[in-house]
């Protein structure tokens, strides 16, 4: 089988040059503290693993209150994270944590989404996985419509875990 490789490039001297690696933008993951994190950390590390990329972990807070200056390693934030982490540590996959407040006031509906979008750019994210059934502002249909809207990055939704009721105990018989 044969495969299109593109040319190397030509030092002045005719040697060829050594091919410089293709640059590797992480993959990000919004993580809202909910139930549907895990789906939304099982696709991203699937999309990063294929991609040989890092992973952006972006924790989705609540509004600061008035004049407090935001902290990056919050508690809160941290146990987010650390829900992610055993299933990053089983797939030998680097990350980056992030941290996104959400407004305080009452906005339109992709202005939350577009706060996402730009934590996203900012880390030179290309790709954001969100959780389909997100919370209100952030789902995957609002971060898609804001998304092409501004003109990237892709948006993937990842969606939830199916839910099963709990089955009760039979009586010995």
């Amino acid at each position: 089988m044969k495969t299109l490789r593109p040319p190397l490039a030509r030092t002045p001297g005719g040697a060829a040059a050594p091919r410089r690696p293709r640059p590797r933008f992480p993959v990000a993951a919004a993580l809202a503290d909910r139930l549907d994190d895990t789906a939304v950390v099982d696709v991203a590390v699937r999309l990063a693993a294929a991609r040989g990329a890092p992973l952006l972990l972006i924790a989705i807070m609540p509004p600061l209150p008035p004049r407090t200056v935001p902290r990056p390693d919050g508690v809160a934030a941290r146990a987010v994270w650390g829900r992610a982490l055993p299933r990053l540590a089983r797939a030998g996959i680097a990350y980056q944590p992030a941290v996104y407040h959400r407004p305080g006031e009452r906005h339109g509906r992709l202005c939350e989404a577009k706060g996402l979008l730009d934590v996203t750019v900012t880390h030179g994210c290309s790709l954001l996985v969100v959780s389909r059934s997100g919370p209100e502002g952030l789902d995957a249909c609002t971060v898609m419509q804001a998304a092409a809207i501004r003109g990237g990055p892709l948006v993937h939704a990842a969606s939830p875990a199916p839910w099963a009721p709990l089955a009760a105990p039979r009586p010995p018989a």
